[in-house]
């Protein structure tokens, strides 16, 4: 149940030592707090990674059977409707988390996430109820796009909140390592089930399991949330009226711009790489669904490894310098995509991992870096309107986007779409550090 009693704000090692050295020590208030935000990402993740790897077999399960395909880009056509409600999430739970503070929003988004994901689990199929089993789809979908909304921009900017100075290099690697475990063990989880119950069975059941172990992963993140230190003090939150928090938003809305694009450029290549090749892979190429699930889960692999390092090299580090080195990468990276035009698990598995290191090093950064260009009292709503916006327009779209294209045999579009993304990313981030600064790190 959700704890809604008045707590003592916890003051973060930044209000306390405004100097602290960049190898500052992180307290063991600090580090449980930060396992609490990280296993909260963890899950979003997990959940969202799992609805569109076994997208394939969720669509003939909810909508008409009639075509695969058909059934596939319905699947992921709700995938992308979730996103479509993160900036709502951001508007309402962002400016929550700027009035009540952020302890309290970041329990209810696990406890909507833990609780739709459950549902979906134990949905009748098309088959059984009709056109209500897509409708209950839609609907969790709708609900887990307003937590998420709120879940992954609010944590990180708690954790970097939590965090000594100078830390944020090493908050950026430790939040994008729980990350990218959510989406190792949605791989993970999808390839033990295809392997030990074979094709067919998770076609039929099977496919339901990875969202029962969701659930109940939720509602241990539940528990472990219970003891999160506050950062915003009592009397931030008095001031913070709903009408103070959107008049400073307004201020900063270059920053809210440059935000949209961060977080949409690096979405929108990383659900290609997560959930668009595969689903391609699997409904277009017809690869074998096991040996694209072992594929899925190296690229995990690499994915947690990756961020854990870059974390560590970026620790003490200027934030910005490694964003646009990052970013600038991006660009020609995202065109490895056009090798895999034909069927061949081998080119699959050459463009999903050929283009790993580039994605890892993008994802790992971008969300301290968007946190970085809000103040910390309109953190919440700023830095989540934004993240809900790109994630919504970019990231939400990328699978559907990539499938469609390579349908029409214009699988050459996706690829510069993505770069125009992330050249926009480089010129908004410049022009709002210019404008309105940056609050966290250098």
């Amino acid at each position: 149940m959700l704890d809604i009693q008045t707590d003592n704000v916890v003051p973060s090692p930044k209000s306390q030592h405004p100097s602290a050295p960049k190898n500052a020590r992180f307290t063991p208030e600090v580090r449980k707090g930060l396992l609490g935000l990280g296993l909260g990402n963890a899950l979003e993740w997990y959940d969202w990674m799992v609805f569109g790897l076994l997208s394939a077999f969720i669509g003939p399960n909810f909508f008409p059977n009639t075509d695969p395909l058909s059934a596939t880009l319905n699947a992921l056509a709700v995938f992308a409707v979730g996103f479509a409600f993160r900036p709502l999430g951001g508007i309402l739970l962002g400016t929550l988390a700027d009035r009540i503070g952020r302890r309290r929003v970041m329990l209810l988004s696990i406890m909507l996430m833990a609780g739709t994901t459950l549902i979906i689990a134990i949905t009748p199929s098309y088959a059984t109820i009709g056109p209500a089993a897509g409708i209950i789809l839609l609907l969790c979908r709708v609900l887990q796009g307003i937590s998420t909304g709120i879940e992954a921009p609010l944590s990180t900017s708690h954790a970097v909140e939590l965090a000594p100075e100078g830390r944020e290099g090493y908050v950026a690697g430790i939040m994008s390592f729980y990350v990218n475990i959510g989406i190792l063990m949605a791989s993970l989880v999808s390839f033990l089930c295809s392997l030990v119950i074979g094709g067919t069975a998770m076609g039929e059941w099977g496919w339901r399991v990875p969202f029962i172990i969701g659930a109940l992963f939720g509602f241990v993140v539940l528990y472990l949330r219970r003891s999160l230190p506050e950062t915003l003090k009592q009397e931030d939150m008095a001031s913070n009226t709903p009408r103070a928090v959107w008049k400073g938003v307004g201020k900063h809305w270059l920053s809210v711009l440059a935000i949209i694009f961060v977080v949409g450029a690096a979405q929108a290549y990383n659900y290609a790489w997560n959930v668009g090749l595969p689903s391609a892979a699997r409904s277009g190429f017809k690869e074998d669904p096991t040996a694209v699930f072992a594929l899925t889960t190296i690229l995990g692999v690499i994915l947690v490894v990756g961020s854990w390092v870059i974390g560590k090299l970026a620790d003490g580090k200027a934030m910005s310098t490694w964003f646009l080195v990052t970013r600038i990468l991006a660009i020609p990276a995202v065109f490895l995509m056009l090798l895999y035009v034909q069927p061949g698990i081998g080119g699959f598995a050459a463009v999903l991992l050929g283009g790993s290191i580039v994605l890892v090093l993008n994802m790992t950064l971008y969300n301290v870096v968007s946190s970085s260009l809000m103040p910390k009292n309109i953190r919440g709503t700023g830095v989540a309107l934004g993240y809900g916006i790109g994630v919504a327009l970019f990231g939400g779209t990328a699978s559907y986007l990539l499938v469609w294209f390579q349908s029409l045999n214009l699988s050459w579009i996706f690829p510069v779409y993505v770069a125009v993304l992330s050249i926009l990313s480089i010129v908004f981030y410049i022009a709002a550090r210019r404008s309105n600064g940056i609050f966290v790190g250098k």
